[in-house]
């Protein structure tokens, strides 16, 4: 059986004038008990960026904690989640640069 390959647009909508993102997970996250299928993420600042920058740690654990804060979410909150799910997360970044 073959996987047919998603690319961002399957997955990543671009809400409020461009100013977030609606991400659509493959696996889901559990949140509070209750499992999510999609998550939002604003667009972000350079203020955000620069926090990211100054905090301690390895480039990935200053990654988590900027998308986190975009989601809204804990750093912790992502732990969980499922590589191809993360990804979808950098895609969304990512998209952002445009």
């Amino acid at each position: 059986m073959s996987k047919t390959k998603t690319t961002p647009a399957d997955f990543v909508e671009y809400v409020d004038g461009g100013s977030a993102a609606v991400i659509t997970l493959a696996a889901g996250l559990v949140l509070n008990g209750a499992k999510v299928m999609t998550v939002r993420m604003r667009e972000p600042e350079l203020r955000d960026e620069l926090a990211s920058d100054a905090m301690g740690g390895s480039a990935a654990v200053k990654e988590v904690a900027l998308f986190a804060n975009l989601c809204e979410l804990a750093p912790a909150d992502l732990h969980g989640m499922k590589s191809r799910d993360y990804r979808r997360l950098v895609a969304a970044f990512t998209g952002f640069a445009d």
